[in-house]
């Protein structure tokens, strides 16, 4: 087994036809043809040229692209094409949140290969040199990965919340933590990957964090997303990702670039620079196709 499988697994060479969708020019996402005939089949906003699908140029301003979107996503939902909407919004970007031209249910997001964003935190305690690392075990009726391991606090991030809220209302659900100990969490960069699944391309960013927590501190989760809360020492948590796929795929990343930066995995290592370089893929299926080649 290896650490540079999780990134192939998250980066996998993209085989399925996806064709590009388009606003005012720029490509936002990538849709799966037999979704995309749909789309074009029910609903007028839509056109097609040289497998580029296209949003009705009229529709100019983010609201009413968003509202546009809205009727989109639930007429998919309300005829069972996408699962239950989230009325949760994500944007519609050709780059960072900032850039959105539009938003979009949660649920969609995925079928239409947006870019969608998280934040993972990692919370460690030190025992002098020693580091251990809360670990979450997901619930069992999680739609995805259920029963799987996972980072303290993980969660996706809206549109029109600020990073900071996010992490603060995500420590507070998913761990128990006060606002006040969750802004001690310290920014350490972003991931990126670029994935295949079920619902459709994937080119997701997961902003990440660490926190030294106090000894003391014992996360209790509060949404019902966390079954129970592990405590272990980081080699052990790097055997478990070395040696198995007991956690949720992304979360692999998260652990290995934790790793990297606190000298775990060091440049001694054979797969050092794969690693390093593989964590921040250039997002998009353009992107993914090169890193294949």
């Amino acid at each position: 087994m290896s650490f540079i499988r999780h990134i192939h697994a998250c980066n996998p060479v993209v085989e399925e036809t996806f064709w590009a969708l388009q606003i005012d020019g720029q490509v936002m996402g990538w849709l799966s043809p037999g979704f995309a005939e749909y789309l074009l089949e029910h609903f007028r906003i839509f056109s097609l040229q040289d497998d580029v699908v296209t949003i009705n140029p009229e529709l100019k301003s983010f609201d009413q692209l968003s509202e546009a979107l809205a009727r989109v996503a639930k007429g998919l939902a309300d005829a069972g094409i996408i699962p239950p909407l989230m009325n949760e919004s994500y944007p519609v970007t050709p780059a960072g949140r900032d850039a959105a031209v539009a938003v979009i249910d949660r649920v969609a997001a995925a079928y239409f290969g947006l870019r969608s964003f998280g934040q993972h935190l990692n919370g460690f305690v030190r025992d002098g040199d020693e580091i251990s690392l809360w670990i979450g075990r997901r619930a069992r009726d999680r739609l995805v990965f259920p029963g799987a391991l996972d980072n303290m606090v993980a969660g996706g991030l809206p549109y029109g919340i600020s990073l900071s809220g996010n992490l603060v209302k995500e420590c507070r659900e998913e761990a128990g933590m006060s606002e006040s100990l969750a802004l001690q969490a310290r920014p350490v960069g972003a991931l990126s990957y670029n994935r295949v699944s079920h619902r459709g391309f994937r080119p997701d960013v997961l902003y990440c964090y660490d926190i030294e927590l106090p000894k003391e501190f014992v996360p209790l989760n509060t949404d019902g997303e966390v079954e129970e809360f592990l405590l272990l020492p980081i080699n052990k948590v790097m055997q478990i990702v070395h040696d198995s796929d007991e956690f949720k795929l992304n979360c692999n990343l998260v652990i290995i670039d934790f790793a990297i930066r606190h000298g775990y995995i060091g440049p001694e290592h054979a797969d050092y620079l794969a690693l390093v370089n593989g964590l921040r893929q250039p997002s998009g299926l353009l992107s993914a196709i090169e890193v294949s080649k």
